[in-house]
């Protein structure tokens, strides 16, 4: 069988599959799911667009993954074959941990269960199957590969993830001041004592990258609108999982259903294979389907929520810099007990308060993005540029929420 495939992306056009074992890992049932998890959780309720998944995403940043390997090739770093196609598959198989609807439900369904955690369960299961042809994949995924550049490729302030998924999301959203122009910082990749850096040329294109980065999360991924449709489900789940422990019948797919009613550790997950089995079964379509099913739960609380999301019945967000006070919170609860007739624990669910914050760059962490000057020194991008607007997306901005049903206004 022929497994050098090629297929057409939107964004990159014609990528070619470039080798028999990365064709076998995206024909596995673990990465087929991906399909069926959208990339950006509940943003289509801003974005009509923002329809794609994460098995785009996967495929998107494996193709910068050949992209950055052959620049670095040509500008004489010496790469195997072996290495390059791990590196390729530990880029794949990064995001094969994700739960449904991406982000919004890492915390609701599973119990300190991180998906980064999950895909390296994930991708040592995938080992075992494939006979240890993943185990230079794992370590480069890791970071404890003796040439440190390539887990910065995967994982690292500058990596093909976030490349690809903003020139991805920024294509699908029609957001168009968010393409991050990752050709050219590609194009700009070299490698010094094992270190990914770029040339001291591509500091304005790094700039670009930084403030494409800073605007789509302030423009899509933290978009308030967003904010409030990923509480409202967050707190769809958290009620139908009280509920599934207090004994009341919660419809859900037998998959979702066993989530609901139990926490589930990391080391259950590693321990039992059926928990396994059953997270890989779990996908978009169980948590809508369970919604659906939900609008008409004789539970106040929960067809309300449930009801609302379907009808895209959204609540009302407000932001501020400040924390919102406790008579404050306490005040919007009281109006809804009154206006829904609902005892105050109960109204309370409606109510959701919390915080949103990003930096666009963290120049003080151990894994900042380095550049080579022309003089071969090797520094901070925030002290190579002259241009305080690096300095500037360093700086964390943090913005607090509370959302309510807009009936109580």
């Amino acid at each position: 069988m022929n497994k050098k495939k090629i297929f057409n992306d939107p964004v990159y056009g014609f990528v070619t599959i470039p080798t028999e074992l990365l064709f076998d890992l995206i024909e596995h049932s673990y990465f087929q799911r991906l399909r069926r998890i959208q990339q950006l959780g509940l943003t289509m309720f801003v974005y009509p667009g923002a329809l794609h998944t994460r098995f785009h995403h996967a495929l998107g940043a494996m193709h910068l993954m050949t992209l950055a390997l052959r620049t670095l090739k040509d500008k004489g770093i010496k790469i195997s074959a072996k290495e390059g196609e791990a590196a390729m598959a530990a880029i794949l198989l990064h995001d094969i941990g994700h739960g449904p609807l991406s982000h919004a439900l890492e915390r609701s369904i599973f119990h300190e269960v991180h998906h980064e955690e999950l895909s390296l369960h994930l991708m040592r299961k995938l080992n075992a199957e494939h006979h240890g042809a993943l185990d230079l994949a794992i370590q480069i995924f890791e970071g404890t590969y003796t040439r440190p550049f390539f887990h910065q490729l995967v994982s690292s302030q500058l990596d093909m993830d976030r490349l690809d998924y903003l020139n991805r999301d920024s294509f699908y959203t029609g957001v168009q001041e968010g393409r991050p122009g990752a050709d050219r910082l590609i194009k700009m990749l070299t490698v010094v004592n094992e270190r990914l850096v770029l040339e001291e040329k591509a500091v304005y294109s790094i700039e670009n990258f930084l403030v494409s980065r800073r605007l789509m999360y302030w423009q899509v991924y933290l978009h308030k609108t967003v904010t409030s449709a990923e509480q409202m489900v967050i707190r769809i789940m958290q009620r139908a999982r009280d509920l599934v422990r207090a004994g009341h019948h919660v419809p859900a797919s037998p998959a979702l259903h066993f989530f609901l009613s139990r926490n589930v550790s990391q080391k259950e997950f590693e321990q039992d294979d059926q928990i396994l089995r059953r997270f890989t079964r779990l996908d978009d379509t169980d948590v809508w389907s369970a919604v659906k099913l939900w609008a008409d739960h004789p539970d106040t609380v929960l067809n309300y929520l449930a009801q609302s999301l379907l009808d895209r019945h959204l609540f009302k967000i407000s932001l501020q810099s400040e924390p919102f006070e406790e008579e404050f919170k306490l005040g919007i609860i009281e109006l809804i007990a009154e206006h829904f007739r609902l005892p105050h624990d109960e109204a309370a669910q409606l109510m959701i308060a919390g915080r949103i914050s990003n930096n666009a760059y963290d120049a003080d962490g151990q894994d900042t993005i380095d550049v080579l000057t022309k003089r071969g020194k090797v520094v901070n991008v925030a002290e190579a540029s002259d241009l305080p607007n690096i300095k500037a997306l360093g700086q964390r901005v943090e913005k607090h929420y509370i959302c309510y049903p807009k009936e109580i206004l």
